[in-house]
């Protein structure tokens, strides 16, 4: 395999720091050619001395002189602000692009390295939610592929090798269900964000953490799902699979499965999307099917865990519904996360956001920039006590 030049998006971050551990592991088949960052100006210098990039950018402007000075002598380029993270997409000497970026900030840098024909590594789920018809009609027209790196997504990717000419009967993605799954509401009205922060299977970033325990993350995942593989709502199933083994499952119309197993790592996924269309040699740990004698399923309860449902009515909705959905989580998130709203009052807030905020039917690129700041805007509004 001719070596692959790789720029990740968001390379400080959980997504960021667990592709850079599989580059270091196949130095033969990947390099690194440019890193960003958003904040951690120290975790950027590191890697960036360990790994050499061409470039760097660190989007937090009044973070540049520092990191252009411990770079300087290294001969790295150093870049900063949101414009830069755009024009380093396009770069000739990029072969793929790993956007790992959190939320809703995804969407631009992606969309310019669409333009520059570079295939994509998707991590950034929102990038699909908030403007998944624009994404999927500039894939086709530039003819580039996106390689999904959710370990839900990947499965269903891996499930369909050599079936892509076989119609889809469902998908059924799995959850594990987080940390309250089995939890009524009255049981919810009060945990706090450590609680929330403990997911029993999976290490991530606190953003998707706390969506994974709301169910959020998993609404999330069905829209960027039927925009990934052609697929209506009727045609998206979830299940709450609490042991994380089973990632996905793909229903043929013949009403044959595949399911896609492993165990709960993310650097398989990443290696995965990165590699294609190869499949690399890897030493992480192996499933043993004595130690899971019981795999189960349960159906998710969209009463306590209503951040499900909103998700499926936004994507029903269409237009810029899951945009204003997606915009509003993101403040509900932080927002419960520096304790000024609870558990169960993020639901309400991105409820009353999808019901209060203009609709429209087919936005463009600048209508989906307005709704998610306008959005976040009134988010904020609205969860101050009346």
């Amino acid at each position: 395999m001719q070596k692959k030049r790789v720029a990740i998006l968001g390379s400080t971050g959980s997504i960021g720091t667990q592709a850079l551990d599989v580059i270091a592991a196949n130095p033969h088949i990947f390099e690194v050619e440019v890193l960003t960052a958003q904040n951690n100006a120290d975790l950027l210098i590191e890697q960036s001395l360990q790994f050499k990039p061409n470039t760097v950018v660190i989007a937090n402007d009044s973070l540049y002189g520092k990191v252009a000075e411990a770079l300087q002598p290294h001969d790295i380029k150093v870049f900063a602000g949101a414009n830069a993270l755009k024009s380093v997409v396009q770069m000739d000497t990029v072969d793929i692009v790993l956007t790992a970026l959190v939320g809703f900030a995804g969407l631009e840098p992606t969309l310019k390295a669409i333009e520059a024909r570079k295939p994509i590594a998707l991590a950034n789920k929102e990038t699909l939610v908030v403007a998944g018809a624009i994404i999927t009609e500039m894939t086709e027209r530039y003819k580039v592929p996106i390689l999904p790196v959710d370990s839900e997504h990947s499965a269903i990717f891996q499930c369909l090798a050599g079936e892509f000419h076989n119609k889809i009967e469902k998908i059924i993605l799995t959850a594990s269900g987080g940390p309250f799954r089995g939890k009524k509401r009255e049981e919810l009205a009060h945990v706090t964000k450590a609680q929330a922060l403990k997911h029993p299977n999976w290490s991530m970033g606190a953003k998707i953490t706390i969506d994974s325990a709301s169910l959020m993350n998993k609404g999330l995942e069905v829209i960027e799902a039927k925009w990934l593989f052609y697929l209506e709502p009727s045609e998206i199933e979830v299940i709450v699979h609490p042991q994380s083994i089973i990632h996905s499952i793909v229903q043929f119309e013949d009403g044959s499965m595949k399911a896609q197993m492993g165990l709960p790592d993310m650097k398989l996924p990443i290696q995965y999307a990165l590699a294609y269309p190869n499949r690399i040699a890897s030493d992480f740990p192996r499933f043993d099917f004595t130690k899971y004698p019981s795999l189960t399923f349960e159906q998710p309860d969209l009463e306590t865990f209503r951040n499900l449902g909103l998700a499926f009515e936004a994507l029903k909705m269409g237009g810029n519904a899951p945009c204003i959905l997606n915009a509003a989580n993101e403040i509900a998130v932080e927002l419960f996360l520096k304790d000024e709203i609870g558990f169960l009052q993020m639901s309400d807030l991105v409820e009353k956001c999808l019901q209060k905020i203009d609709f429209i039917q087919n936005p463009t690129i600048e209508n989906l920039l307005h709704t998610d700041t306008y959005t976040r805007q009134k988010a904020r509004e609205w969860s101050k006590p009346s």
